[in-house]
């Protein structure tokens, strides 16, 4: 897969992705992790939740979602700095988060996912007794 910057805007780069003819935008995404598991927060103006789709397959997941570019009525874009009407993002899935458990929300073009982590990954506490 190549990647093709596209647009930067403060120092905040978009990318194209191509793969099988198939373009797409790579979304920005911020992950933090905390002892419970990982969000991903995942920028994807344009998309509504109808046009997007999550798949976890394996230990891979995927954010695809299709945005709307639709120009008013009467009206004609003299210059577009966004013609691929698509995003996708995939990310290996560490075995230390249980996938069943994956939460997901779609607010003001930000995808907000969230995995927790495996009980048997969690930190836990070790009770100390006398001996």
């Amino acid at each position: 897969m190549t990647r093709t910057e596209l647009q930067k805007t403060g120092g905040a780069a978009a990318t194209v992705a191509h793969a099988n003819d198939s373009r797409a935008l790579t979304p920005r995404v911020d992950v933090i992790e905390d002892e419970r598991g990982i969000t991903l927060l995942a920028d994807l103006p344009g998309v509504s939740r109808e046009q997007l789709e999550i798949k976890v397959d394996g230990e891979t997941l995927t954010i695809e979602g299709e945005m709307n570019l639709a120009m008013p009525q009467g009206m004609e874009a003299t210059h577009a700095e966004v013609s691929v009407p698509r995003f996708r993002r995939t990310f290996s899935l560490s075995k230390e988060l249980d996938t069943d458990k994956l939460q997901a929300e779609l607010k003001q073009g930000v995808l907000k996912l969230r995995i927790q982590k495996a009980e048997h990954a969690k930190p836990r506490k070790i009770a100390v007794q006398d001996g």
